[in-house]
Order: structure tokens, then C-alpha cells, then sequence
């Protein structure tokens, strides 16, 4: 029964003073008796997708600046109930007017850890980053955006790890697709499209040193050659089908083109990729998935 000596009201004229404050209950910093189930370390616990814009650096010096979901976390010690949640947020916006890079995240998690009172933290920063690309003949421009993160991992033993993801999506044809067809048209003069997909790799790398997205969407432009197109007219679609034909590749091949190339980077140190050819012949996916083989390493 609700007690009829609750004001149902909201004033908006009431101040918080200290003592106040200092009346008000505190569950998540409570004593270990309040713990509910095994008394046990958490390895992550805090808030994920917090968005704000935050600042980034081009290649060329100039800013650019995003929406960026956030997701920041500490690790919670056996025999404490839990931490403020809200710190995670307002230690973050210490940041929000300073430009973000991998080396930034170093920053944070040493603030979280104080904050927090945490031995260790973890953050990540997701954003869709836009690059302009040039069509392939016609000389139309369009943005190309693509999905970016960037992940900070401290531990116990203050030891920063810096991760970039992305996702690169690009075209592929068939080469036995390409040959049943060259074969059809050989043998029997009967007209055959070899078919391609649209597909996705999926990349984490370790970072050494300092890299731009620009740098790793150059690698994977390297690397595969049949990025998907933004801006096209005729021309560009017959010269993207030309290069579907010259550089026709399966999804293992995909996976071992990207491993070639990111291993030769010296400021990469490990990392993990996943490629995914969305099949145009069949209803399910081909999938490829290979690490660089670091002892310990990504998998």
C-alpha cells in the first residue's frame, strides 16, 4: 500500500547540499556481504555505445570529426559489489575535446584505472570513417565510408595494447565460375556470366606504432585490387568488370593476398582476419579466417 504521505511532486526549486548528498544510498559500492552469487573477479564490467562526436587526425594534418560509439570498461575485483557506472562516462569526457588516435586511449584507461579504483581497462572507439575514392576511368569522386575501431587494452601490469579493426568490403569473381563459363562458351558458343559477390574482410591489427586508416585501406587496396565503386557511369562498370576478371580470386586466396600484405608492415604487429564471400551460386557463405601466428598472439 503506498503511503498517503508521499507527495506526488517534482520540485524544482530543491538544492542538494553536501549532507544531503552524503545520505544518499550507495549499493554498488556497498560491502562484500551484498555480493549476489560467487564472490569472484569480473573481467569486464561498464558501459557500452555511449556516443558523442570526437576529433581525428588525417594523414594530411587536417581534423575530422565523428560520431563515435563508445564502449569503456574496468575489471572488478573479487569482494567488491560493483563500481560507478557514471564515472565511466564523466572520466571519458576529460577527453572529448582532445584528438583521438590509437596512442590517446593510453590516456583514458590510465584515468579509468584511477577513477575506478581498477587494476586494469579496456575501451573502444567505433566510428564510419569516409574517404573520398576516385572512379575508375570516368573521374567522378564519391565518399567511401568505412566501418573503423579503435581498442585500448590495459592490465594489471600498466601494459598498454593498441588494436585497429576494420571492415573492407570488395568484389569477387570465381575463377572455376570463370572457366565453366570460357569453357561453355568454347565448347557449345552458349552466352555464360561467371559470378561474383560482393565481400567482406574483417580485420584486427596490433599496433606498434602510429597508423592511419587511410594506411590500412591502402594495404587492403593493395592487397585485393576489386574494392567496391562509390561513384560509376558505363565506363567505370565495364573497366570493374575488367579488373573482377584480372584479378578473379577465391576466398582463400583473399585471406592469404591480405596476410602478404599486412605481414610486411613493420608497424603491425599481430593480427587476426576474416574474409567472407557472400555467394551469388549458392545461399550460404564462404569463409575464410586467418591470424598472423604470433605466439600468444591474435586468433
Amino acid at each position: 500500500m503506498i503511503s498517503t504521505k508521499l507527495k506526488r511532486y517534482y520540485d524544482p526549486t530543491f538544492t542538494v547540499s553536501d549532507d544531503y548528498k552524503d545520505s544518499l544510498p550507495d549499493l554498488q559500492n556497498g560491502p562484500a556481504s551484498l555480493i549476489e552469487g560467487a564472490d569472484v573477479p569480473i573481467q569486464q564490467v561498464g558501459i557500452s555505445d555511449f556516443k558523442l562526436p570526437l576529433k581525428y587526425p588525417r594523414p594530411d594534418g587536417e581534423l575530422i570529426t565523428l560520431e563515435t560509439s563508445v564502449d569503456g570498461y574496468v575489471g572488478l575485483e573479487a569482494g567488491k559489489k560493483g563500481i560507478n557506472m557514471s564515472r565511466i562516462m564523466r572520466s571519458f569526457y576529460k577527453f572529448k575535446d582532445e584528438v583521438f588516435h590509437p596512442d590517446k586511449l593510453q590516456e583514458v584507461l590510465e584515468c579509468y584505472r584511477e577513477d575506478l579504483d581498477s587494476q586494469s581497462a579496456y575501451l573502444r572507439l567505433s566510428f564510419n570513417y569516409p574517404i573520398m575514392q576516385e572512379s575508375l576511368r570516368s573521374g567522378l569522386e564519391g565518399y567511401q565510408y568505412y566501418p573503423v575501431s579503435i581498442e585500448g587494452t590495459m592490465g594489471k601490469d600498466g601494459k598498454f595494447r593498441k588494436f585497429m579493426h576494420l571492415d573492407f568490403e570488395y568484389s569477387s569473381a570465381c575463377p572455376c565460375s570463370y572457366e565453366l563459363s570460357e569453357h561453355a562458351r568454347d565448347k557449345r558458343g552458349v552466352a555464360t556470366v561467371p559470378h561474383s559477390q560482393r565481400s567482406l574482410a574483417s580485420m584486427t591489427v596490433e599496433l606498434d606504432d602510429s597508423l592511419f586508416v587511410e594506411d590500412l585501406v591502402e594495404h587492403c587496396r593493395e592487397a585485393l585490387m576489386t574494392e567496391t565503386q562509390v561513384m560509376v557511369k558505363r565506363e567505370d562498370e565495364q573497366a570493374f568488370a575488367e579488373m573482377n576478371g584480372a584479378f578473379q580470386k577465391f576466398v582463400e586466396d583473399a585471406a592469404r593476398l591480405l596476410y602478404e600484405q599486412l605481414n610486411e608492415q613493420d608497424e603491425i604487429v599481430d593480427f587476426v582476419i576474416r574474409c567472407v564471400h557472400m555467394e551469388s551460386l549458392h545461399s550460404h557463405d564462404a569463409v575464410s579466417r586467418i591470424c598472423k601466428g604470433v605466439p600468444n598472439g591474435l586468433r
